[in-house]
C-alpha cells in the first residue's frame, strides 16, 4: 500500500502566482531530498483553497519528510505562498 498525504490550504489571491511558480522547484527538491517520495498532484478548489495530494512509499517516509519541513529553498518558497492550513490527513491506498 502507498501512504497518501492530503493537505488542504488557503492561498491569498495575490500569492497564487507565487505558489504556482514555486511548485516545480518544490517537486524537484522533494525528488532530490525526500526518500520514498512517489508523486504529487495539486488541485485548485473554490474559495482560494488548494488540495495537495502527495504519495509516499511508506508512512515512515512521510514522517521523515514532515520532520524535515521546509529545509530547501524550493520547498520553503512553496510553503511561504500558503496563507493558512485548512486540514492535513494521512491515509493509504487500497492497493
Amino acid at each position: 500500500m502507498t501512504t497518501v498525504e492530503l493537505t488542504r490550504f488557503k492561498v491569498l489571491p495575490d500569492n497564487t502566482e507565487q505558489l504556482l511558480k514555486a511548485r516545480p522547484a518544490m517537486l524537484k527538491d522533494f525528488e532530490a531530498d525526500r526518500e520514498g517520495f512517489l508523486n504529487a498532484r495539486l488541485v485548485r478548489l473554490p474559495d482560494n483553497e488548494w488540495l495537495d495530494i502527495v504519495e509516499w512509499r511508506t508512512p515512515e517516509d512521510f514522517a521523515a519528510s514532515r520532520a524535515k519541513g521546509a529545509n530547501l529553498p524550493g520547498i520553503k518558497a512553496f510553503f511561504d505562498a500558503i496563507d493558512s492550513l485548512v486540514a492535513a490527513e494521512e491515509g493509504t491506498t487500497g492497493e
